[in-house]
């Protein structure tokens, strides 16, 4: 599964009922939980135990693989914040509905892949340490590098910083358009050029 080394695959079911036994969900997160998760299974465990070409690395020590089956398309990503939040480790998420399937990580967020079918849907395995390789999945899943001078959460808070401010800007732009005070449009422009010289 997901392209992934046979070596590493465990195949154990994770009962939804042991969730809510297990951590303390609200009666409406785990009915909206149970509304789009019809199962849980681990499917794989990349560790230098199942894998021995890849080191341990200084934080990440083990990777696993989640299978989620989805019982609609259209599901919360909310849920599966929920679940990742609840499962301290560093897991790769394969969300699939019938015969589609997309990938998600959680790193400070939730990161998304697009639907692709399942055949399709594969983890690359970049990296000496598991450091290096959790590090290639979630930029991968999340579509951006990271800068050498960088670490992954530094990165991504970087990215969200740049995101806000670009949002700030457009904001700023439309208010501007929308202004017919001439002393008030001058006042948004400088703002707007404070906010474009920060990116």
């Amino acid at each position: 599964m997901l392209g992934l080394p046979q070596s590493t695959e465990v195949k154990r079911p994770l009962p939804k009922s042991q969730l809510f036994k297990r951590f303390d969900w609200k009666p409406s997160q785990r009915e909206s939980f149970d509304g789009d998760v019809s199962r849980i299974d681990f499917v794989n465990w990349i560790a230098p135990r199942t894998l021995p070409v890849i080191a341990e690395g200084a934080e990440v020590k083990e990777i696993f693989v989640i299978e989620v089956t989805l019982k609609t398309r259209d599901f919360d990503p909310k849920n599966i914040v929920l679940l990742a939040k609840s499962i301290p480790q560093r897991v790769i998420y394969l969300l699939h509905f019938e015969d589609e399937a997309m990938l998600a990580v959680y790193h400070s967020k939730l990161f998304i892949s697009t639907w692709q079918s399942l055949d399709s849907a594969t983890v690359g395995l970049s990296g000496l340490n598991l450091d290096a390789v959790w590090q290639s999945i979630v930029s991968s899943i999340g579509q951006f590098s990271v800068e050498q001078d960088k670490s992954l959460t530094e990165q991504i808070k970087v990215d969200e910083e740049h995101d806000k401010r670009l949002r700030q800007i457009a904001a700023l732009e439309r208010q501007m358009n929308a202004t017919k005070q001439p002393r008030r449009k001058r006042e948004l422009f400088l703002e707007i050029q404070k906010l474009k010289e920060l990116i």
